[in-house]
């Protein structure tokens, strides 16, 4: 097999010792290289690395001013520069940051706020509409900066004033934000509400040691390119941390992408080399792709290329982006790598994005690992695992079963100071000598890569003893080209066992229309009974139903199972 003509190794870093430090590392090292670039009313503003420290000296001065530099900042909003600019200042500061996911509903919304003692909260427009009604819930909160607004309105601050305040106590010579220091590494800096698909939100306690050890021993792992589009949440740690982060101490340019909408627009405008998405992601570009060779009627010859570059690779020639100039026109031109994560993904996808010319590489972590765990490598990468465990962290496996099949379970650097105050739900996450508890399972194969079973809530144990994980299930049934997204479990007998497997799929709109539901239920049924055949018989699904109301979902696009383990 040629060696991979677009992999590469990170270039050697320096270690940040503060979040302070790893800007200031950019500045020193590269000052004028464009960090981001977004869409404006006037056009594409460029900023620079050193132009995004001074911002953000600027706000952290007009904080302090507001005696605030040292509280909880809470931000909630669309991914955008301003988003990033509070995020960097708040780093840096002696406070405590606090991302929100914009889509919460005002009740959650308000526990998180009141939960996480945010001191100052910036918005949108939208949001501070939804403040202004529930005001006298968040006594606590002393002021709301909303990005939107141009004048200020008692507590409701405008961001733009607020800056321009930033800015001139600072050419007046107002440093004490730009002296703060780090005065323990280890303590709380970063506040993450997060709930999985059955549990209710809890507040993951990240530290600046936490943070700056994931994104040292993740480029030492992996590596980026130079131009990036920045299309996920930023409230994810996934986006926050391992995107924005990672991007800085790279000295990157990171391009912000402004709605999902836009991202093959913005793929063409931007041309960038990297892109961090998840499954869901991957999966509306793959159907997209095959949709269009479909349509153009270039389906066979697409096949037959990539059995011909299989062919040349194999005996030392590589020339995918040749071959496939067209595909990757279609993703702007110069897209080399996607770093996937978030939750498994089909390694069909992965293997047409390397058999095309792009890196597909697959990871594994949760929020309270900060969040990066594993990742497979440009050189080693096997899109059936999750990659190689970080330098810093020990994985042991839990009580493994005869297939060295467990619960992951994380030790290192890059493990959460624990639960916002909630000892409790700590305790329970952790083992006697301090072993994290993903709750998660998988196993290690020989060459040290983490496979990725299923999640320990969503084991299905069958009525005869058998263990199922539907997730497994759920990746083949994926493969059916008009399955959307679908959901494994277990339905029960009148005595309460679960006996046997089901499973509900939302199926393509036009298809469902065009077919009706009595015809395309039958051959839904005919292609999973087929999909899953070779499978075991305790594996094999006996009901299968069309789902024609969307699924529920978690704010980071999961289906959410009810504590049964069937979808809600």
């Amino acid at each position: 097999m040629a060696r991979n003509v677009l992999a590469k190794n990170s270039p050697e870093l320096k270690r940040p010792e503060s979040m302070k430090h790893l800007l200031q590392i950019a500045v020193d090292e590269a000052a004028e290289r464009i960090a981001f670039k977004y869409r404006t009313k006037e056009g594409i503003r460029e900023v620079s690395f050193a132009e995004f420290q001074k911002e953000t000296f600027y706000l952290g001065t007009a904080l302090n001013s507001l005696g605030m530099a040292r509280g909880h900042i809470g931000c909630s909003g669309e991914n955008s520069y301003n988003w990033i600019l509070v995020y960097l200042t708040a780093l840096q500061s002696e406070g405590v940051f606090c991302p929100i996911d914009k889509e919460l509903p005002d009740s959650d919304f308000v526990n998180v706020i009141h939960g996480g003692d945010d001191d100052i909260v910036f918005c949108d427009k939208k949001r501070e509409e939804s403040f202004r009604n529930i005001i006298e819930q968040l006594p606590n909160v002393k002021y709301f900066v909303c990005f939107d607004r141009e004048e200020d309105d008692g507590i409701f601050l405008s961001f733009n004033k607020l800056l321009e305040k930033g800015k001139k106590l600072y050419e007046e010579g107002e440093y004490e934000f730009c002296n703060m220091q780090t005065k323990d590494l280890n303590a709380l800096k970063m506040l993450i509400y997060t709930s999985g698909t059955t549990g209710l939100a809890k507040g993951v306690m990240l530290s600046e040691h936490n943070l700056l050890s994931l994104v040292h021993y993740g480029l030492k792992l992996a590596s980026i390119r130079d131009v990036g589009l920045s299309v996920l949440p930023y409230h994810h740690s996934y986006e926050a941390v391992a995107g924005i982060l990672v991007a800085i101490h790279r000295h990157a340019t990171l391009c912000i992408n402004d709605s999902l909408k836009r991202i093959v627009k913005n793929l063409a405008l931007y041309q960038p080399q990297y892109m961090y998405v998840v499954p869901a992601l991957m999966e509306v570009l793959y159907r997209r792709m095959w949709a269009s060779i479909e349509e153009k009627g270039k389906a066979k010859t697409i096949k037959i290329a990539i059995k011909l570059s299989r062919f040349l690779r194999a005996i030392g020639i590589d020339i995918r982006r040749k071959i496939f100039a067209e595909l990757h026109n279609a993703l702007g031109g110069r897209l080399e790598k996607l770093v996937c994560g978030g939750a498994p993904l089909r390694a069909e996808i992965a293997d047409f994005f390397e058999d095309i010319g792009i890196i597909c590489t697959n990871g594994y972590g949760i929020t309270e690992c900060s969040p990066l765990v594993s990742v497979n490598t440009d050189f080693v990468n096997d899109p059936k695992t999750v990659g190689f465990p970080m330098e810093c962290v020990d994985v042991r496996i839990d009580d493994p079963n005869e297939d060295g099949e467990g619960e992951i379970c994380v030790k290192g650097d890059i493990v959460m100071l624990g639960y916002y105050k909630n000892p409790e739900a700590t305790a329970e996450v952790f083992t006697a000598d301090g072993y994290f508890r993903t709750g998660d399972f998988g196993k290690v194969n020989k060459k040290g890569q983490i496979l990725i079973t299923g999640r320990k809530k969503n084991i299905i144990i069958l009525g005869n003893g058998k263990n199922i994980y539907p997730e497994e299930l759920e990746d083949y049934i994926g493969g059916i080209p008009y399955v959307l997204e679908n959901i494994v479990y277990a339905y029960r007998d009148e005595d309460g066992s679960e006996g046997a497997l089901a499973v509900q799929c939302s199926v393509d709109p036009e298809l469902l229309e065009k077919e009706g539901k009595e015809a395309l239920e039958a051959k839904l049924k005919h292609d999973v009974f087929a999909t899953l055949e070779k499978l075991p018989t305790y594996k094999q699904v006996t009901k299968v139903i069309i789902r024609e109301t969307p699924f529920v979902i978690t704010s980071s696009k999961k289906i959410r199972r009810a504590k049964d383990g069937s979808p809600m």
